[in-house]
């Protein structure tokens, strides 16, 4: 069962954007905290950003100043944008919720950042 769809990756250059959007159903959106997670071959799952239902946000210190986590309640839709990207941001990205139980994981969005 897709719970979650992530889209907007793809392939930037160094110092270059992108924004990441994923939308789930409003049951799931109004009650949770969503959050944006990454993951490269071989390392764990970590945590980029999150944001509660009421506005508050959480970054990982390397994406501070750099990524942007929002909200759309009307739309169900969270957003992240990532400014000044660096190759270390390569990775899949991930959206769920911020604590367990999780949603069904979606296949995630390919950020690729080239030097």
């Amino acid at each position: 069962q897709v719970q979650v769809v992530e889209s907007g990756g793809g392939l930037a250059q160094a110092g270059g954007s992108l924004r990441l959007s994923c939308t789930t159903s409003r049951s799931i959106f109004v009650r949770n905290a969503m959050t944006w997670y990454r993951q490269t071959p071989g390392k764990q799952r970590e945590l980029v950003a999150s944001i509660t239902s009421g506005g508050f946000t959480n970054y990982l210190d390397s994406v501070k100043g750099r990524f942007t986590i929002s909200r759309d309640n009307a739309k169900n839709t969270v957003y992240l944008q990532m400014n000044s990207l660096k190759p270390e941001d390569t990775a899949i990205y991930y959206c769920n919720t911020f604590s367990q139980p999780f949603l069904s994981w979606g296949q995630g969005t390919q950020v690729t950042v080239s030097s």
